[in-house]
């Protein structure tokens, strides 16, 4: 039988935005840029740097290098939430030098997707009303649509009265809450 920890520790995992492989991976990088600039590089140097120099470019590109499976690491994690491809982003991370993979893949990323509670289908985040049963996800102006708190009384874009727009049940319990 599955004890509760067990099962605690795998929300806690599935939640986690950076998994434990790409640590374990960035802490084994750190420790291989190390080795080779303090251990194999000074071998065939006939002068070395200053050893303050060389502390700090030893520990940069150690950090560099860990920052690097980081970030491939919470691209993996990060893709299935926006509805993206998890293998396409993660290769392109790894193949474009530099981390331009991952500034192309933070300049391209999707909302994050979460699911209708009526009917669950999976809904963008900016969605006002699920695309496929019409439930209402968001409160919304009447007027311009745009995005509102269930507490406010006017919008903030356009001043129109938002009692007025007749809110779903739903939304009126939350705002009376507040």
């Amino acid at each position: 039988m599955i004890g509760p920890q067990s099962i605690r520790v795998d929300e806690e995992e599935r939640e986690r935005l950076i998994p434990y492989w790409s640590v374990v991976a960035a802490c084994v990088a750190f420790l291989l840029v190390e080795y080779y600039f303090w251990f194999v590089d000074p071998r065939h140097r006939t002068h070395l740097p200053p050893m303050g120099l060389r502390i700090y470019l030893n520990l940069s590109w150690g950090l560099l290098a860990s920052l690097y499976f980081l970030m491939v690491g919470y691209v993996s994690k990060d893709a299935p939430r926006r509805a993206m491809s998890t293998r396409f982003w993660v290769v392109v991370c790894l193949a474009m030098p530099g981390g331009i993979g991952a500034v192309l893949y933070f300049l391209l990323r999707q909302p994050e997707v979460s699911r209708c509670p009526a009917c669950s289908t999976h809904v963008q985040g900016d969605f006002h009303f699920c695309p496929q049963c019409g439930f209402q996800l968001t409160a919304s102006c009447g007027s311009c649509f745009e995005t509102v708190r269930a507490t406010d009384q006017f919008c903030t874009r356009c001043g129109h009265e938002l009692a007025r727009d007749h809110l779903p049940a739903r939304l009126h319990a939350l705002s009376e809450q507040g």
